[in-house]
């Protein structure tokens, strides 16, 4: 199973952006809990800390940690950063995913 997890261009660089307002050695931090209309969703946290065991993805400006049950659930994903006519987030492109909610922001497996 492919667990590498990627971070887009357009997603490095608003992380980056969010990053250079907070203190030095903030990261995102993107983890993926129960709940949502879809049974599971990512959650998007400002962070300092880093555990041994994290998964760390930097890129440019931009600093992403996942912890290991979390990239179990988005292996083969990319983070992605999205602005259009419903608004800007990040979304997860997830390979895995066999439905979502609407919003994008739960899925199913």
């Amino acid at each position: 199973m492919d667990t590498s997890v990627t971070v887009s261009d357009k997603a490095a660089r608003r992380i980056g952006e969010i990053l250079k307002t907070e203190p030095a050695g903030t990261m995102l931090r993107v983890s993926v809990e129960g709940g949502g209309c879809s049974g599971f969703q990512y959650k998007f946290d400002m962070e300092r800390a880093k555990a041994a065991d994290d998964l760390v993805i930097a890129r440019d400006d931009a600093v992403v940690v996942i912890d290991p049950v979390s990239v179990n659930y988005m292996a083969g994903s990319e983070i992605d950063f999205v602005d259009d006519l419903i608004g800007a987030s990040f979304k997860v492109k997830n390979p895995q995913a066999k439905a979502s909610c609407g919003c994008g922001t739960s899925f199913t497996l």
